[in-house]
């Protein structure tokens, strides 16, 4: 199977890069499964209804969410109504939505996506994201019902995630990092036969800081002191993310690699 992972969209300029150019990815690459994480999507923080059905009709199978999960209070109802968007699986047990589930890839083949929040450096104290993804491994094994797993580990330190990549080596097709919107280096298949990368960066415009224009912050870390509002860059967006190709009798990767495409970060792609 042939899956793309990408990374968090960043504002009005990640939503027109995905616009613009997934749906040529898919024919392409021959696309079977895609996830997008639309965590910051709707200026910046949470994810709006109308800029999820966006990203949908551009060519994503699965949304996935993260810590700002309904800071668009819309989207309250919306994952309720709408099964293609995830929030993470560790989040409050009353919280609406699920935060993995089995979906239909091109030719009938089943994918699990699953997204769990980390702990360290975290705002708010989530539960336990190894147990809570532990569970729902056991439930679907690699292999069995799923011939594709992709895990979405929305987590600040870099170190949780990659305990994390272990902790479901051999037991998911895909563990990708996603929050920091820094694209790391490391993208590789585990011993175990899971494709790793320890962050997929985001889609949005990297001339600023972290997706957000450059001056506010700067002048944050400058002078202490805040005088407006953080908005997001507007410039020509990269795509960022993980191409990973699978072999459908084991749900094992077989190749990896990272996606970097358009804006300031554009490389040869598959």
């Amino acid at each position: 199977m042939r899956l793309l992972f990408l990374g968090d969209v960043m504002g009005r300029a990640g939503r027109a890069a995905v616009a613009a150019r997934l749906a040529g990815l898919r024919a392409d690459w021959g696309l079977d499964f895609v996830v997008v994480n639309g965590e910051n999507a709707t200026a910046g923080a949470g994810l709006s209804a109308a800029h999820a059905r966006d990203i949908l009709a551009a060519g994503a199978d699965c949304v996935t969410l993260g810590d700002h999960a309904f800071d668009q209070k819309d989207m309250l109802s919306f994952i309720e109504t709408e099964p293609r968007i995830l929030r993470p699986l560790n989040y409050a047990r009353t919280a609406p939505g699920k935060g993995a589930r089995l979906f239909e890839a091109r030719g009938g083949r089943k994918v699990l996506v699953a997204q769990v929040l980390g702990q360290v450096f975290m705002k708010r104290p989530f539960d336990d994201p190894f147990s809570t993804i532990d569970a729902t491994l056991r439930s679907h094994p690699l292999g069995g019902l799923a011939q594709a797993i992709i895990v979405d580990v929305h987590a600040e330190a870099t170190s949780e995630k990659m305990g994390m990549g272990h902790w479901c080596d051999g037991r998911a097709s895909m563990v990708v990092g996603t929050h920091t919107h820094v694209p790391t280096a490391d993208a590789q298949i585990l011993t175990g036969g899971t494709a790793y990368l320890t962050d997929a960066g985001m889609c949005g415009d990297y001339n600023s800081v972290i997706g957000m224009d450059r001056l506010e912050p700067m002048r944050r870390f400058v002078t202490g002191m805040a005088k407006d509002r953080f908005t997001p860059a507007e410039g020509e967006a990269t795509l960022s993310g993980l191409f990973v190709e699978t072999d459908d009798r084991s749900g094992r990767a077989t190749s990896v690699r990272m996606v970097r495409i358009g804006g300031r970060l554009q490389e040869a792609q598959p």
